[in-house]
């Protein structure tokens, strides 16, 4: 978890508190289990040098048994985290440290037995109680760095879940914001009083003309509506989808514009089933409209494709009208953009030569 890593302590800082805190520890808990114990009758009155070698003696511990809380709490929290078996990490922190414990304190006394092997005799039961309560006093040190441990690490492990439910429900607020813009513009068509003039106008021309294909029409008309209404408030839809509302919408701008404009589309049956932020199409046809021209002399193709099953292109040729510019993309493009961002998809990339504008988009195998 790299944010938990960057909130909690870092092992300077550990070091910095624990190997002071211990030190401090050791003497404060031993005289409080013992005030009367004749180590400490007599502590102040051995020579100054040797309260110096015992002090660094004491300190060096410290520094170990710190050293060792903190390399078992870092290898544990790779291993076995506090989230999946917190009794089980407990009861293994635990024993790892009282285990630890005895090694230094074994290391410390041959240490100890090897300086002063000379002046040494047979133990006695002063001794005996000393080496019991020293053994105490560090497993009560090596407990309580477990617990500044486990309490740091819990700590920053809530702040950085706090920090991610965050970022989830603003990134939530930002795809709902993403996806009322991309509802406004593309029912602008809805309220365009151009688009439904035009709509009603040929479909009464049709109707007098040729009853079955202003039947077609309306059904046309129809399926466009109901596709706006209902699947621009998702936020992905199948291919699959996009493709049947396509072909009413196609159907619509076909005998509107008429020889104008043309389409290709060619669309592998395994990107189907695969995901796009809904009118995603749609929104890419309506950027070309808006760009260029449509005459029968020179008409606009469009064409949609796919490269590859996760890969489709929609693909336009340039007859930009006097005064546009591919820079001008209205809201449309930067909408797709914006929701393919916070979908956590791989952003559409736009080609373009003399020629031909090509945005290539990158279907999401799942559903959001």
């Amino acid at each position: 978890m790299p944010q938990t890593e960057r909130t909690s302590l870092s092992n300077k800082v550990k070091r910095a508190v624990f190997v002071p805190l211990a030190f401090v520890l050791f003497y404060l808990v031993s005289f409080l289990l013992d005030p009367y114990a004749t180590f400490w009758q007599e502590y102040f009155y051995r020579s100054f040098w040797k309260l110096v070698t015992e002090w660094i003696v004491s300190l060096v511990f410290c520094f170990l048994v710190s050293e060792a809380s903190i390399f078992i709490h870092s290898r544990l929290n790779k291993t076995l985290p506090w989230t999946d078996q917190p009794v089980k990490r407990l009861m293994t922190e635990a024993m790892f440290n009282m285990l630890a414990v005895m090694i230094i304190m074994f290391l410390d006394i041959a240490f100890i037995v090897f300086i002063e092997k000379e002046h040494l005799g047979d133990p006695s039961n002063e001794d005996i109680k000393n080496l019991m309560q020293w053994g105490v006093v560090s497993i009560m040190i090596s407990f309580t760095l477990i617990a500044i441990n486990t309490g740091s690490y819990l700590a920053a492990n809530w702040k950085s879940s706090e920090m991610i439910l965050a970022q989830h429900k603003l990134r939530e607020a930002e795809l709902k914001q993403a996806s009322v813009e991309a509802q406004l513009n593309a029912l602008k068509l809805q309220l365009d009083p151009h688009f439904i003039f035009n709509s009603l106008s040929i479909l009464s021309e049709l109707i007098l003309e040729d009853q079955q294909l202003g039947y077609e029409y309306s059904e046309r008309f129809s399926r466009v509506y109901r596709f706006l209404l209902v699947n621009s408030k998702k936020n992905t839809v199948s291919l699959e989808e996009e493709l049947k509302f396509l072909d009413s919408y196609i159907f619509l701008i076909k005998h509107r514009i008429g020889s104008g404009i043309s389409f290709d589309i060619h669309v592998a049956p395994q990107s189907k089933s695969l995901y796009l932020p809904p009118l995603t199409l749609q929104l890419l046809i309506e950027n070309a409209l808006k760009h260029n021209s449509t005459n029968k002399n020179s008409p606009l193709n469009i064409k949609i494709y796919s490269t590859e099953a996760s890969v489709l292109v929609v693909e336009n040729s340039l007859s930009l009208i006097e005064n546009q510019n591919l820079r001008s993309f209205g809201i449309g493009l930067p909408n797709i953009m914006n929701r393919f961002q916070l979908l956590q998809g791989k952003l559409p990339e736009i080609k373009k030569d003399a020629a031909t504008y090509k945005v290539i988009i990158h279907l999401m195998d799942y559903e959001q």
